[in-house]
């Protein structure tokens, strides 16, 4: 595809008699104020009955706004993962097909979990840049490879990457940031984070997004723009001033199930489920408000104040995008579609964290480990600061997807799968509030662009020929509620978790993983998809998936299984259930630095983690040559964050060291006798004490071959301290490791490190 050139606009010519001259004016740009402008926004992990305008436990004015202003589109459906539902959005087509069966940071060489955007589906983002669109993108990506994610690139799979197309890119790489100290890229180039008083990520982006319009509308007001918005709200951590969760203080005193309840009475008082539903019953493997210890409710429900109140500040901060469009007099012409969540609302805080990544790493704690390190810090006013990467209960995950089944990662149900997402154009969609009932995915939101600005989807782009797109556009819903539906067919599948949809029917298997069961099940481990059992529901009847009739309906079962399998073939699903490789069976094979040898410089810091060694992992061997004097302090090197991670610093002539297993267990030791001064040679040596999951580290800090410090790491983290935070030489970068120098960040060593060497050891 090349870009299409402007027809030259014809000026007559102008007689100049002192130079006899014909001067012609320069042909000029067609006209294209015609053409909309378009604003997506994509909030994160949130579940379907949550929103405001449904009656929800949150308040949310903006969204609740749009809705007003346009239409809803009642049965709308996304991946139940973070990453796969993107690339669907963005490029038009099934996740697999993208290469993103798995988060990025989970990839493997399978077709279909590459992590690796294809060039044969092109972005919408690139396809409108060559109609004449600006383009920008803000907040969560999640697309790109982790392994790729460095300030070296390669940045061809960055949002403003050749292959991705954005003009621009201001927010985070990873799957999830603290929104305190988050590790912001502007385009192709690493920001610090802002140096501003109560600085929030959410307001930073709503901050760039309207700058952005701004400027977008003063210097080139003829040109219209895509916008693709996208805060890390409310995906974990949940993080949010203290008046905000304060705003929701004795809201969730009754519980989850109470609260389950209530938000269903008012379901179908309202209208906004059918009378017949059957309100699903909460999963045996999940607690109930009532087997919660008195004394871990408070902890339990100030998680889940915080959520809300994270939830209602990202929704405002989405109100100011709207509010500028209104200010600059182009709202009528800009299609806004506002999805309430790229997946259900997350159960992966499990049993209520403090430091939400001990779930990805299969540790197993109790809550009062975690209630102790947060009284430790300071008591529950801890939630939502800097000092604690908490996220609520699966209990409350579970609330939040009512009347339906599951949560986020479950592919069969859909409280994993199904989210409101409302559209406006208020030039040409005429306000409704008459839900569209006809089943739609997020792979449709491309083809629905395609489709207004009357754009035939390209067989090729920068001479790649492109895959077919999998969605349809939704337009014919916008002015015709009841129009009969269009899409016949759909599948899901994430880690096993898997259904098929086909004209009211869907047939499902709910998959080898509960999302909210802490630690890794040892059955997992032989599972295999042949064995699974499908589940049946005619959802004519069924609105929430409540009753199996795969007994009486074995052709059905059987009709829609060939239709998975077909489309799995067609879309790289197979082998079903690759996206587990990296996630349960071999966490070592997630994407990483491939190197066993590193060499660093004082200059190097802010790695991001995946690209980093593995110091808090492998054994290994950190080497540093520097000159200590008597008054040197500062860290020498740093992996991860406050939620987690190790560093070693030096300080009042002692070297310290600190394995920090996601605050409910701090591992700290120091030499004893004074450090010598002048060239010196230190040495960590970590060693696995075995090999079993999360296992121990013994670990050994020699001076010039002289052990000064050793100590036994009880567990370790296998697969990751952070999703957004670094490696650093020399420096502590964004969030600090150790409580002991929280105040004083980065803490940088205040001499000169010569290098700094680390080597894998078997």
């Amino acid at each position: 595809m090349t870009r299409p050139s402007f027809p030259a606009r014809r000026f007559s010519g102008l007689a100049l008699a002192a130079l006899s001259l014909l001067l012609q004016a320069p042909a000029a740009p067609a006209e294209t104020r015609r053409q909309p402008n378009i604003v997506v926004i994509v909030a994160d992990d949130l579940g379907w009955k949550g929103v405001g305008y449904h009656d929800g436990f949150v308040r949310t004015p903006h969204i609740d706004r749009i809705a007003k202003q346009g239409v809803e589109l009642d049965r709308f459906y996304v991946s139940p993962m973070c990453s796969p539902t993107r690339a669907a959005l963005l490029t038009g087509r099934n996740h697999h097909r993208s290469g993103f069966g798995q988060i990025a940071e989970l990839a493997n060489n399978w077709d279909g979990y590459t992590g690796h955007w294809p060039a044969t589906t092109a972005s919408v983002a690139k396809v409108l840049g060559y109609y004449g669109y600006n383009t920008a993108a803000f907040g969560k990506w999640h697309n790109t490879p982790a392994e790729q994610t460095t300030a070296q690139g390669p940045y061809d799979r960055w949002p403003a990457g050749r292959l991705v197309g954005f003009d621009y890119f201001y927010g985070f790489l990873a799957g999830e940031s603290s929104q305190w100290e988050p590790a912001i890229v502007r385009n192709t180039t690493r920001v610090e984070t802002p140096e501003r008083e109560n600085y929030h990520f959410t307001e930073d982006i709503a901050d760039e997004a309207v700058s952005w319009l701004r400027r977008q509308n003063a210097i080139a007001p003829e040109q219209p723009f895509f916008m693709y918005w996208a805060p890390g709200a409310s995906h974990g951590p949940h993080h949010i001033a203290k008046e905000w969760a304060d705003r929701y203080d004795g809201k969730f005193d009754a519980g989850w199930d109470q609260m389950r309840e209530d938000v269903f009475a008012r379901q179908k008082k309202l209208g906004w489920i059918p009378k017949d539903t059957q309100l699903t019953p909460r999963p045996d493997s999940l607690a109930a408000w009532s087997d919660i210890p008195e004394g871990e409710k408070p902890f339990q429900r100030r998680l889940m104040e915080v959520f809300a109140g994270y939830t209602e500040h990202a929704d405002t901060q989405a109100g100011r995008i709207l509010d500028a469009l209104d200010e600059m007099g182009i709202r009528d012409n800009t299609l806004v579609f506002y999805i309430w969540g790229d997946n259900g609302s997350s159960g992966e805080g499990q049993n209520g964290t403090i430091s939400e990544l001990l779930a990805q790493n299969g540790i197993r704690t109790e809550i009062k480990d975690h209630i102790a390190a947060m009284n430790e810090l300071g008591g529950l006013d801890v939630l939502g600061s800097p000092k604690a990467d908490n996220m609520y209960h699966a209990g409350w995950a579970w609330a939040g997807s009512t009347p339906h089944r599951s949560t986020k990662l479950v592919a069969a149900h859909f409280g994993g799968t199904r989210t409101p997402l409302v559209v406006s154009w208020p030039g040409t969609i005429k306000p409704d509030r008459t839900p569209r009932s006809q089943f739609h995915h997020v792979n449709d939101i491309v083809p629905t662009i395609y489709d207004v600005l009357d754009i035939t989807p390209p067989k090729q782009v920068d001479g790649i020929s492109q895959d077919p797109l999998d969605g349809i556009s939704m337009a014919y819903t916008f002015n015709a509620p009841k129009a009969p539906g269009r899409k016949k067919g759909q599948y899901f599948e994430i880690m096993g978790s898997r259904a098929y949809y086909q004209d009211d029917w869907i047939a499902s298997v709910f998959g080898p993983r509960i999302p909210w069961k802490a630690g890794v099940d040892p059955a997992i481990m032989t599972w295999s998809p042949s064995n699974d059992t499908w589940e049946l529901h005619d959802l004519r009847t069924d609105y929430s998936q409540a009753k199996d009739v795969a007994a009486k309906h074995p052709d059905k079962v059987a009709e829609l299984k060939r239709a998975f399998d077909s489309d799995a073939q067609a879309n790289k699903v197979w082998p079903v259930g690759g996206g587990l490789w990296s996630a349960v069976f071999h966490p070592e094979d997630a994407p990483s630095n491939p190197a066993t040898q590193f060499s660093y410089t004082q200059e190097v810091f802010a790695v991001p983690e995946f690209t980093a060694p593995k110091l808090g992992a492998r054994s290994n061997l950190v080497t540093i040559e520097t000159e200590l004097k008597p008054d040197s302090k500062g860290v020498l090197y740093a992996l991860g964050a406050f939620s987690g991670g190790l560093a070693l610093w030096v300080e009042e002539g002692r070297l310290n060291y600190e394995y920090n297993l996601f605050e409910v267990e701090r591992t700290n030791f120091a030499s004893s006798a004074p450090l010598p001064t002048g060239k010196v040679k230190i040495e960590v040596e970590t060693r696995k004490a075995d090999e079993k999951h999360a296992g121990p580290l013994d670990v050994e800090v020699r001076v010039n071959g002289k052990a000064v410090a050793q100590g036994r790491v009880p567990r370790s983290a296998p697969l990751t301290f952070t999703a957004n935070d670094a490696f650093d030489v020399g420096r502590d970068s964004y969030s600090p490791v150790s409580q002991v120098y929280f105040d004083r960040k980065p803490f940088a060593y205040n001499g000169t490190i010569d290098k700094l060497d680390v080597e894998y050891l078997k």
